[in-house]
């Protein structure tokens, strides 16, 4: 059976990802011919009834290349001054090869803090969803011009995830300069093996990965594979590819099953606001949970309740989002908690009904209600 055909062929909206090193020619300035390349192949899928969204990277790389610089800058404010003389040049080259096709496209640029903030998260989603609609192309990029470390989504893998999730997108198709994901880094010498059709539940995914990263982008192969992890949680599969290989982003749809390599989703899909919740990046502190609480959690269905916690960390208040780690701490789960640190501190291992006496009020029986809790993939 062809796995890979029953997951992409009758897919009706997709999430694209370009990387830095195709869309910029290897530092040398944007590769038009390159771009006019994959706006025709998407200008195609639009007319055979597929959504498209586009996340580009290559506002950073454009801007050296524009501004002569020889190596990434180092500082925030030079990146962030960087990325906004390269994004100029890189929404003005998609604007001008999807006119070719008559297309509209729209310049959509994120934050953190637009996925953190469930208003915004909604408002954006709106958006996005009125620009599909009307057949309007979004190009999304990260807005590393105001984007401090504190907010920045981090790489456009990450990025393209969460628009994913926000649209509850079928697939999401990275490409990039490599033909797909190894068994091991292929520079590293012989013995490499392109895997073509991966399950995201195989636990020897995280050693293939390893930790590459290349010069002009921020993400390697394991960046990735969470961006696929993630990805999953609204059911949609991972495909990464070549850019380069001609017909890429049509041949996949058609099932291809020698191209690139698909990492398929589990068959576990979160709900609308769960998905929200899973795909915050930050976190204002940390809840240590005993075995059992682990285990009452991962068997699903289950809130956290202040019995199953030994230990917190930071400072957060009532309905901030929180990790959840086991006594290893490893992360299980994340969630909106409902006391604030100095509250739970209070309430340690204690039975629910015992809340009222060490308090002196009940706000609510669990820490964190299993509708505002997240398992944490793996």
């Amino acid at each position: 059976m062809n796995h890979r055909r029953s997951a992409l062929q009758g897919v009706r909206r997709l999430v694209v990802k370009i990387g830095s090193s195709l869309v910029t020619a290897q530092g040398k300035g944007l590769d038009e011919v390159a771009i006019a390349g994959w706006v025709a192949q998407i200008a195609e899928l639009l007319r055979n009834g597929v959504q498209v969204i586009l996340v580009s990277s290559g506002a950073v790389a454009e801007g050296r290349a524009r501004l002569g610089m020889s190596e990434r800058p180092r500082t925030l404010h030079a990146l962030q001054a960087t990325a906004a003389v390269g994004q100029m040049g890189l929404v003005r080259a998609y604007e001008r090869a999807f006119a070719e096709y008559g297309l509209n496209t729209a310049q959509i640029l994120l934050t953190h803090e637009d996925v953190a903030e469930r208003s915004r998260y909604l408002n954006a989603r709106s958006t996005l969803r009125t620009l599909l609609e009307w057949g309007v192309v979004p190009v999304v990029n990260e807005n590393d011009t105001v984007s401090t470390d504190e907010i920045r989504l981090g790489d456009n893998d990450t990025l393209a995830a969460l628009v994913c999730n926000l649209l509850e997108a079928e697939a999401l198709i990275i490409l990039t300069d490599q033909d797909g994901f190894y068994s091991r880094d292929p520079r590293a010498g012989d013995g490499a093996e392109l895997l073509h059709d991966i399950s995201l539940a195989d636990p020897r995914l995280d050693a293939m990965a390893g930790s590459g990263m290349g010069t002009l982008g921020r993400g390697g192969m394991r960046t990735k594979l969470t961006a696929a992890r993630w990805a999953a949680r609204s059911g949609a599969s991972t495909v990464i590819a070549h850019g380069r290989c001609e017909g890429v982003l049509t041949r996949l749809l058609t099932g291809e099953p020698e191209l690139g390599s698909m990492l398929h989703a589990d068959d576990v899909r979160l709900g609308a606001r769960k998905r929200w919740i899973a795909g915050q990046l930050q976190s204002r502190g940390t809840l240590q949970l005993d075995a059992g609480a682990v285990k009452a959690l991962q068997g699903g269905g289950a809130s956290l309740l202040p019995v199953g916690v030994r230990a917190v960390e930071g400072r957060f208040s009532r309905g901030d989002l929180v990790r959840c780690v086991d006594p290893e701490g490893m992360e299980v789960a994340r969630g909106l908690v409902n006391y604030s640190a100095e509250e739970v501190e209070r309430i340690l291992g204690a039975p629910t009904r015992e809340i009222n006496d060490r308090l002196g009020y009940v706000g609510e029986p669990e820490l964190i209600h299993r509708d505002d809790l997240a398992l944490s993939a793996h």
